[in-house]
């Protein structure tokens, strides 16, 4: 048998479920994992030893009772340290929030404790989820394991790397323009974004509340669509929650996996293709590179125009600051976190303006200028109201291409991982990395992104967008690109392994 570590949830969940090994044997591995790697790569803020063994121990008495488990019981799982966790530190990766112990858990932490899953700990972000690059981290800058020199991606570049370095199984991310799915890319993992409204919000620390949305982070598709199952659902403490149910997602996953894209119709937008001088070029000959074996697995490939897409960027970035300046309010100084200058010297406006400058990092604060002055008296109609407008367009234009094509494609991102320090110093620059992954978010479907290939030596990933939903489809069609990925990466970089998704930490020599 392959090392736990090499194995994916699904196999470890059939393997305590059959008694080939426990839970507390699959959590202890991937805690050593932690211990041996984690001091490079620094995918963790916080990790819970003893919370994940206790859990693991539970699992294995249930099992040993012979009680029925769920899809994923006692597999180990990494938190994204922006869900509320009870009793476990939940920062958001920022000062402000540093050594806050929430009383309560997120619905999605519920529903993860409910299905028996021992969480590993808290991973790293950009600074309240708002970053492309886990730079924007007020406590540690995670590493790339592919290239430890290089971004893991971001906001969520911690599950990402946690599950590309096999310290976990699985874990959750948040996107909001991309955050799940960049960081899948540039680490070869597996990154999901589910239809907006799918999985519940609460205890969510929030970022931009029309556009946060949480999702799996895994090493295949089938593995994701367990994590979907699990942790989607309708919840009436959110006011944006769908109250339906959840798309088949296991089903179309395993159905993607035999290879059969027949009757299916991918759409490639035309728009995209016309700014192809924005993605590097190793990027787009491994996305060709996928779209030619999805053709050869049955798939029609079309063109569809989105016009509107080309404002998908500078529209996002009025609408996301705009609601951050107004989620992030809540951070005085007054109620709880951070509080600075509270020595009876200062007033309480002194002590809000001290406690925001000592608690807030740089691209924190920039968000908040930026959707401030958006928010501000004389200019909200021509900036947030206008961009509000737009977003309807291009939802307008996602559901045209909806009537012609079942899914749409793209690269996930333009670039590979970028080195540390490139990208900083240019936040336009920073934020071409979510380029092609900012729509989907503005219209409220899911997307996936699933590893095609390599540049350069580095993962590239190709995303599978789909209407509200079809989060269904998305698997299908990547869990099908993903049968043929053996091919596909031998073809592009015979020197590394072929099963990208497994051996991404080793393969570099760490």
């Amino acid at each position: 048998m392959s090392r736990i570590i090499d194995r994916t949830a699904a196999e470890l969940a059939a393997d305590i479920r059959e008694g080939r090994t426990t839970s507390v044997e699959v959590t202890t591995a991937f805690l050593d994992r932690i211990d041996a790697v984690d001091g490079t790569v620094k995918a963790f803020l916080h990790v819970d030893r003893d919370g994940a063994l206790a859990t693991a121990a539970e699992v294995d008495a249930a099992v040993a009772a012979g009680q029925e488990l769920g899809p994923l019981a006692g597999v180990p799982i990494a938190v994204k340290d922006v869900v509320v966790t009870k009793g476990l530190p939940t920062t958001a990766a920022s000062k402000i929030l540093e050594g806050w112990i929430p009383p309560y858990d997120a619905t999605i932490t519920e529903r993860i404790k409910a299905a028996k899953m021992p969480i590993l700990g808290k991973t790293n972000l950009d600074e309240f989820a708002m970053g492309s690059s886990t730079e924007y981290s007020a406590y540690a800058k995670t590493l790339n394991p592919w290239d430890t020199g290089r971004i893991p991606g971001g906001s969520g570049g911690g599950s990402a790397a946690a599950v590309a370095a096999k310290m976990a199984p699985l874990a959750i991310g948040t996107d909001t323009g991309g955050s799940i799915r960049q960081p899948g890319a540039v680490t070869g993992t597996f990154g999901a974004k589910p239809t907006y409204g799918s999985n519940s919000r609460y205890g969510l620390i929030a970022f931009s509340s029309s556009l946060d949305t949480p999702g799996p982070v895994s090493r295949n598709a089938l593995d994701a669509a367990l994590l979907h199952e699990v942790i989607s659902g309708y919840d009436p403490r959110d006011s944006t929650a769908i109250d339906a149910p959840v798309p088949p997602v296991v089903a179309a996953a395993k159905a993607g996996a035999t290879g059969d894209l027949s009757g299916v119709k991918l759409g490639i937008v035309k728009e995209f293709a016309e700014g192809a001088d924005a993605a590097e070029p190793g990027v787009i000959a491994a996305y060709e590179a996928g779209v030619e074996q999805l053709v050869k697995l049955g798939a029609e490939v079309v063109e569809v125009s989105c016009p509107s897409f080309s404002y998908a960027l500078p529209t996002y970035y009025l609408i996301a600051p705009s609601e951050a300046s107004s989620n992030l309010a809540r951070y005085d100084g007054v109620r709880y976190g951070l509080r600075a200058g509270d020595d009876g010297k200062h007033s309480l406006e002194e002590v809000m303006s001290l406690t925001r400058e000592a608690g807030f990092g740089p691209e924190v604060k920039r968000r908040i200028i930026l959707g401030t002055y958006a928010l501000s008296a004389g200019y909200v109609d021509a900036f947030y109201g206008k961009a509000q407008l737009v977003r309807t367009l291009i939802k307008q234009d996602f559901e045209k291409a909806f009537e012609q094509v079942d899914a749409i494609i793209s690269p996930t991102t333009p670039f590979i991982a970028f080195k540390f320090g490139e990208r900083t110093g240019d936040p336009y620059q920073m934020y071409l990395a979510d380029l092609y992954t900012i729509p989907t978010n503005l219209y409220g479907g899911p997307g996936v992104s699933v590893p095609v290939g390599l540049s350069e030596g580095m993962p590239v990933g190709l995303q599978v967008m789909g209407p509200v939903m079809g989060d269904d489809i998305t698997y299908r069609v990547a869990a099908a690109l993903e049968s043929t990925q053996d091919t596909l990466l031998a073809d592009t970089a015979p020197e590394i392994s072929a099963n990208l998704r497994l051996t991404a930490f080793d393969e570099k020599g760490n």
